[in-house]
């Protein structure tokens, strides 16, 4: 397993990875299945060990707010976990996904025996709040990540070409140029692309964007 940038298993040796690991139970998830619904009680939390997940919330309205990907390394719940909290968010996966289960008790006794693994939490949740600071979650925003998934699909099956890394699409557009074929901001284009990049979806250059994960691509365009 490669663990996701800023993930929380990124920040741990592999002793403390197979620590945190071994205690807990391993369960799969199919595609398109729930992990964690919003406002349930549990106490329980998840670490991601292979698949994508998609996080998000209800708004007022009844529309589904999906707001951050989770994928390999990442850990689901673990405020609720700690606090006793209501689940926050659902977390729904994007393909099949393995995760490792673990009880609160089990969590706390994993950053009290192993300082570590609590430095690599508080590590993982900073890059979650930075990630949070540099864009608002909005409606419109949600809707421009769509949007962008959709197109960034479109031209991977028009343009794309297989390459060591992934698919790369030689795109002639600019990400202002690609915002105005959104009829969005250039800044939120930005942040969407931003989002995809911070989870190792794809990567870009100057007029060219290589999709590693053309999966989850996909499934986030499909949403």
């Amino acid at each position: 397993m490669i663990p996701a940038r800023g993930s929380l298993l990124s920040y741990l040796s592999e002793a403390d990875r197979k620590h945190l690991l071994t205690g807990g139970v391993r369960r799969v998830f199919a595609a398109d299945e729930v992990l964690i619904r919003e406002d349930d009680p549990s106490d329980f939390l998840h670490v991601i060990v292979a698949g994508w997940v998609r996080v998000s919330t209800l708004l007022a309205d009844g529309r589904e707010l999906v707001y951050a990907l989770r994928g390999p390394g990442d850990v689901l719940g673990e405020l609720a976990a700690l606090h006793g909290w209501e689940r926050t968010a659902s977390v729904r996966s994007l393909e099949p996904t393995t995760v490792v289960q673990l009880t609160a008790a089990q969590f706390q006794a994993c950053l009290r025996t192993r300082p570590e693994i609590a430095i690599a939490v508080i590590k993982s949740l900073a890059v979650r709040l930075r990630e949070a600071e540099q864009a608002r979650v909005g409606s419109v925003e949600l809707d421009i990540s769509h949007r962008l998934a959709r197109h960034l699909a479109v031209l991977m099956s028009e343009r794309g070409r297989p390459t060591a890394d992934g698919i790369a699409i030689d795109t002639p557009f600019t990400q202002e140029e690609i915002a105005s074929q959104l009829g969005a901001s250039r800044r939120a284009v930005a942040r969407a692309m931003a989002m995809l990049r911070a989870r190792g979806v794809l990567t870009t250059g100057r007029r060219r964007i290589v999709v590693g994960r053309p999966d989850v691509l996909r499934s986030l365009a499909r949403m």
